[in-house]
């Protein structure tokens, strides 16, 4: 069953403690905290570690290119039925360089017309993944 309302709130500008506030101040000077990340710091040091990982994996340190990595995190979000990681991500998908077509594509998966072969076996390893949590050397 879907919620219609977070099980952990995310939390005011007016609730956060020193180190909350210290935490999301990048973003805070930037204009902008989405949800997920008031959510987040609930649990600071959580957070702190899962910033640390998801600025490494959205940054271009990271080894997987942006375009491959938004194909991936849009299939997952996709098939976990994610609304708000689906909206967050086709934005960056679009500044990535999937186009609208591909995003659209990425709903039907490494069947759609249109794939390359490289980006069908990342949806088909993104299926694989999300429903026997392992993929195939295929």
């Amino acid at each position: 069953m879907r919620l219609t309302k977070p099980r952990i709130a995310p939390v005011a500008d007016a609730n956060l403690t020193p180190d909350q506030a210290e935490i999301l101040k990048p973003m805070a000077d930037t204009g902008r905290v989405l949800n997920i990340f008031r959510t987040m710091v609930n649990a600071p040091k959580a957070a702190r570690g899962f910033l640390a990982w998801g600025n490494y994996v959205l940054s271009r340190r990271n080894d997987l290119p942006a375009r491959e990595r938004e194909i991936v995190i849009l299939r997952i979000g996709y098939l976990c039925r994610s609304g708000y990681e689906w909206a967050q991500h086709v934005q960056i998908g679009l500044r990535a360089g999937l186009t609208d077509a591909e995003i659209t594509a990425i709903k039907k998966g490494p069947e759609a017309p249109n794939w390359s072969a490289a980006d069908a076996a990342l949806l088909r390893a993104s299926d694989e993944l999300h429903r026997d949590q392992f993929v195939t050397d295929a």
